[in-house]
């Protein structure tokens, strides 16, 4: 993962620091994939939910993106854990992917190591973001 600024909601960062901390204490998740979302955390920069971008991605925010390695296009809808369903594109923030999304914006090229390489995906637009629909998420 790069070291590019990302934004965070205040209620997105207390719910997952909140999550980190359950599946620690009940041992649900690998220790690897919470670490790597703390130090995303961890790195980014806290906004009120209701003054973050619309171009941001937040949890529960559905996005287009693009694989630049294969010009493949994908959408993904960012989920916790318990909501995750590949079938119907619904990623886990614990999954590599899914802890690489958060904070990011349109337009911004996100990188991480995979089993074959570099993993290349150039965010195209946000579909859906529960913070620009005035959803309150607290």
């Amino acid at each position: 993962m790069t070291s590019k600024t990302i934004y965070i909601t205040d209620n997105d960062m207390r719910r997952l620091r909140e999550l980190i901390m359950v599946a620690r204490q009940f041992k649900k998740e690998e220790e690897k994939y919470l670490q790597d979302l703390e130090a995303e955390l961890n790195r980014g920069k806290i906004i009120k939910s209701q003054d973050i971008p619309q171009d941001i991605i937040t949890m529960s925010s559905e996005v287009h993106l693009r694989d630049l390695n294969t010009k493949e296009e994908i959408t993904y809808q960012l989920v916790f854990p318990d909501q995750a369903d590949a079938s119907q594109g619904r990623v886990s923030i614990l999954a590599p992917i899914g802890t690489a999304l958060l904070g990011y914006s349109v337009g911004d090229i996100i990188e991480w190591k995979v089993p074959a390489g570099v993993a290349k995906l150039q965010v195209e637009k946000i579909i859906y973001q529960p913070e620009a629909n005035g959803e309150d998420l607290s």
